[in-house]
């Protein structure tokens, strides 16, 4: 009886390893939103981590979370690291590239609860009176990776936070004075 469980046991746990095995490698999530403002404007909220907390939507989990800027003021060389309780856990954001108006690229690596990197970009196009903003997450599934996206859908779950940072966005250039 015991060696039909063990064997049970074995060929499930087999199974698993093969149906995580064979999950994708990479991931993307994305999402556009036309927010109501000028390309520049926008992108200034952006390429500047010191102006995330307004619209970050993992700006607010953590009232004590503890934030350090280092590096350029903003664009190309900025760092932003923080660590905090659970909800946000460890990290760090480099900028690795700014075009004024166009892109901003992030390298992002997650320290706590599980160390990952990623790449984030922002692109910024003109879109009527406003402006067409694309924030999308992408990078490699290690093997845990992979087992954890069995349970949990990143797009729904990351493009949700996006959602939320977009009508953050959306709030904090509609109450910037205009000139």
């Amino acid at each position: 009886m015991f060696k039909k469980i063990a064997l049970g046991l074995g060929a499930l746990i087999l199974l698993f390893i093969v149906v995580v095995a064979f999950q994708p490698s990479e991931y993307r999530v994305s999402r556009t939103a036309i927010l109501p403002a000028p390309p520049m404007e926008v992108f200034n909220r952006v390429n500047d981590f010191h102006q995330w907390d307004s619209w970050s939507p993992w700006a607010k989990l953590d009232p004590a979370v503890k934030n350090t800027f280092t590096g350029a003021a903003s664009g190309t060389g900025a760092v932003f690291a923080w660590t905090g309780n659970s909800e946000v856990g460890e990290g760090r954001m480099t900028l690795t590239e700014s075009r004024p108006g166009e892109l901003v690229r992030i390298k992002l690596e997650f320290i706590k609860p599980f160390a990952s990197v990623c790449d984030t970009d922002f692109t910024f196009k003109p879109e009527g009176q406003g402006t067409a903003v694309t924030w999308t997450m992408s990078g490699k599934n290690d093997f845990l990776g992979k087992a954890f996206c069995l349970f949990m859908n990143m797009d729904k779950t990351i493009g949700g936070d996006f959602e939320r940072g977009f009508a953050n966005l959306r709030t904090a250039v509609q109450a910037a004075p205009k000139p």
